[in-house]
């Protein structure tokens, strides 16, 4: 029987935000108070490689052992969590439905007609959840509502509720990587009108996901398989240094102006950089072409590779749109009882974000 996506868009308030990726596992717990939102406890933990192999998550016993033995090491007695699981494993969709639809029937429509058409493999096989976004008139002047759909196939949720499972934790929420993101995001996001689109690029550990998105919405999603582990082991080869999955050693670097004098590892990062924002470029150029009327106020750089050093300066020369790295600290006002390095600030954006959906008020 299909069963929507656990609390996918749900607004409960309790536990603690947790993010799990192939190279690390992220925990943060927030609190409101009358100065705005306090990061109360942030953890972040290696994970060993055997875990994870081409992305999915190979060994449940052991990723669980490791979750409990994190929040073991930060004393944290919690039985809810809000989790995600990645952009790449899910499909969102932004449909049209008539707006005279009830509840009821609009329920049918979209899960029983409309993902049909939408989802590239059998309904029976995915969880999945729909937001109403608004209203509009069509061409004709027939009034509709739209509706985001989002799926993910059902091996790859029953994974991760397995490994919280047997964690001892109950997921509270699970929901997509890029949501959590976007809630961290969404007063930057505010700034922009509804004729401009905004580009999220979240460089991840083993792939970056472009999401374009109006007036908070996302309108098109594509993964590039560049990441923070592509790009370190390209710039560690280059300088005969051994490769490792700890990719902070990409943080020590500042990414030089174009030069024909760079040294052999600079040189390497930058074309490897080149070859992200070239498809960048081919997906916002996509984009356009099938939106009338759309420009690109701004690029938002998230994830671990979103803080290297003057990447953004990069980004803006190489595809002439203002470019910026998300500062999650700085957006939501976060207090902290440790200083968090600016560096590594754009790869809290989602772990936070999961966090804020499990604020202990």
């Amino acid at each position: 029987m299909l069963q929507p996506l656990k609390r996918l868009l749900d607004r409960k308030n309790r536990g603690i935000g947790v993010e799990i990726t192939p190279e690390r596992i992220n925990i943060a717990q927030l609190r409101s108070s009358e100065r705005g939102y306090q990061l109360t406890t942030f953890s972040s933990l290696e994970v060993p490689e055997e875990i994870f192999e081409e992305g999915q998550i190979a060994d449940v016993t052991a990723l669980a052992e490791l979750l409990k033995q994190a929040l073991s090491a930060k004393k944290l007695k919690v039985t809810k969590v809000a989790t995600a699981v990645p952009t790449r494993d899910s499909i969102s969709r932004i449909i049209s439905v008539p707006a005279e639809l009830d509840d009821q029937e609009l329920r049918e429509v979209v899960i029983n007609q409309e993902a049909n058409l939408c989802l590239p493999y059998p309904r029976e096989e995915v969880d999945l959840d729909y937001l109403k976004l608004g209203y509009f008139e069509d061409e004709d002047g027939i009034e509709k509502v739209q509706v985001l759909l989002v799926a993910t196939k059902r091996e790859v949720t029953d994974t991760y509720l397995e490994v919280f499972q047997q964690a001892g934790l109950e997921t509270d929420v699970l929901e997509i990587n890029s949501f959590a993101l976007l809630r961290t995001v969404r007063e930057q996001l505010r700034q922009f009108g509804s004729l401009e689109a905004a580009v999220l690029v979240d460089i991840e550990f083993d792939n970056t996901e472009i999401a374009i998105l109006v007036e908070g919405v996302p309108q098109f999603n594509r993964t590039v398989p560049i990441g923070t582990y592509q790009l370190q082991s390209a710039l560690s080869r280059a300088m005969n240094l051994p490769t490792s999955r700890n990719t902070e050693f990409l943080q020590e670097f500042s990414i030089p102006e174009p030069g024909n004098n760079l040294p052999k590892g600079m040189a390497v990062l930058q074309r490897m950089l080149g070859e992200l924002s070239d498809e960048i470029r081919r997906s916002i150029d996509f984009y356009l072409s099938q939106s009338e009327g759309i420009e690109i106020a701004q690029l938002l750089l998230a994830g671990p590779g979103g803080g290297i050093e003057k990447l953004d300066d990069f980004f803006t020369q190489r595809l002439e749109f203002a470019a910026a790295s998300v500062d999650p600290v700085a957006a939501l006002s976060l207090q902290t009882e440790e200083e968090i390095p600016k560096a590594k600030r754009s790869g809290l954006g989602t772990v936070i974000g999961l966090g804020l959906r499990e604020i202990n008020s």
